[in-house]
């Protein structure tokens, strides 16, 4: 069979199941001692969802995250940012379809978000290979050890190099 006699829908719907099991098969050591890593636009994604929510962060890395993320790589902060979670637990109903929560721990500090903020982290955790976890009526997605290193002076050579992330699955 030739991929010329499949309809494109089918050639869409094979190339996004054989993407993700690729994803996910390259995940699958992640959740024993070695911290998984993702890098380039996903990378990108998972520290800037993040960095709005750090008590870390400064107001101007803050804003620099926001820019790079909505496609400005010309920003004039120059310094890599590093984005940091010591844990990150998002919840989504499928019970009650209404639900979606995260949990964001940075240091001593926990802060849950709902709603639009939390499908995002919640899609771009699934987007990063964070396998979900299911319970009585609820999905679960969870991390640990999040660390983001974003080099906005790499970012703009747009080379796909500038932003990688390591963290520990599930927990």
């Amino acid at each position: 069979m030739t991929f010329r006699t499949w309809p494109r829908s089918g050639i869409w719907a094979c190339t996004v199941s054989a993407l993700a099991f690729a994803g996910a098969s390259g995940m699958a050591g992640a959740s024993g001692a070695t911290p998984a890593k993702v890098s380039g636009s996903t990378a990108l994604a998972l520290a800037a969802v993040i960095a709005p929510l750090s008590p870390t962060l400064s107001g101007s890395e803050k804003k620099a995250m926001a820019m790079l993320f909505a496609a400005s790589s010309d920003i004039p902060y120059k310094k890599p940012i590093v984005v940091t979670a010591d844990r990150i637990v998002c919840r989504t109903g499928n019970v009650d379809i209404t639900v979606r929560s995260c949990e964001i721990t940075i240091g001593k500090k926990t802060k849950t978000v709902n709603g639009s903020t939390a499908n995002e982290i919640f899609a771009t955790e699934a987007l990063a290979g964070i396998p979900p976890d299911g319970a009585a009526g609820s999905n679960f997605e969870s991390l640990t050890q999040l660390s983001c290193t974003i080099d906005p002076n790499a970012i703009r050579r747009k080379d796909g190099s500038g932003a990688d992330c390591t963290f520990q699955p599930g927990n």
